[in-house]
């Protein structure tokens, strides 16, 4: 998640309220360094995680009506929304996909190379939307790449070409990744701490000094309660 370039990120267990994100920063890392700040209860969930990890390539969504905070991220992190017009895309699609197949959103931010998105479906086909609006954007994403002034395109399309070829669920071409990396809300504290993150995101990657500055966000909307390009939803009505 965020920044973690070429990291590891594992989802946390919502029932026993341990921190989020642990991330192993290098692969090379050794335990006891990865571990010697961690409550014996962590270490026992961090390496619960590693195990989850291993023995599946994705977090599913189980409860497709709840909310989630999920992260939709470019493969090979190619900072592909650095250019306006692929972000429009993006949003075109989330207003779509609130328009005509029923997705609520609470919550966004759109970075170089990925989304956090605070969602849920209220016909509940949550990872059925999310499938199509990856679908979409793929799909827009690449013919913008190869017929605009793309002065990256002879870097950028044999990432997604050489990725598609390493994964059977593929095709020509893979712009996203196939993990969403779901995080079920199960309360507001948490909610607040994803709506929080999301917003701090472009602060931490040092393109704004305040959330509110980012315009590619819901930072503007909810916290200074002006009126943004997406139609978002109040979680707590």
């Amino acid at each position: 998640m965020g920044e973690t370039h070429g990291r590891k990120a594992f989802n946390r267990n919502p029932q026993l309220g341990v921190v989020s994100d642990y991330v192993l920063m290098e692969p090379n890392l050794q335990i006891g360094e990865c571990t010697e700040s961690m409550s014996e209860i962590q270490i026992t969930h961090y390496f619960s995680s590693l195990i989850i990890l291993a023995m599946s390539t994705d977090y599913q969504i189980e409860d497709q009506f709840a909310t989630h905070f999920i992260t939709p991220t470019i493969v090979d992190w190619v900072d592909v929304f650095t250019r306006k017009a692929y972000r429009d895309i993006v949003m075109d699609s989330l207003s779509y996909c609130i328009k005509h197949k029923g997705l609520i959103l609470y919550g966004y931010v759109i970075m170089t190379n990925h989304l956090h998105l605070l969602v849920r479906s209220e016909p509940g086909k949550l990872s059925d939307t999310i499938h199509d609006f990856k679908k979409f954007t793929a799909t827009a994403l690449l013919e913008a790449i190869r017929n605009g002034p793309e002065s990256r395109r002879e870097w950028i399309l044999p990432r997604f070409e050489w990725n598609a070829a390493q994964n059977k669920r593929s095709t020509d071409n893979q712009v996203w990744t196939h993990e969403n990396r779901p995080e079920y809300i199960y309360s507001k504290k948490f909610f607040d701490q994803k709506l929080k993150y999301i917003h701090e995101n472009p602060v931490r990657a040092g393109i704004v000094e305040q959330p509110e500055e980012y315009l590619y966000s819901s930072a503007k909307a909810l916290l200074l309660n002006k009126p943004g390009p997406m139609p978002l939803a109040d979680w707590y009505s």
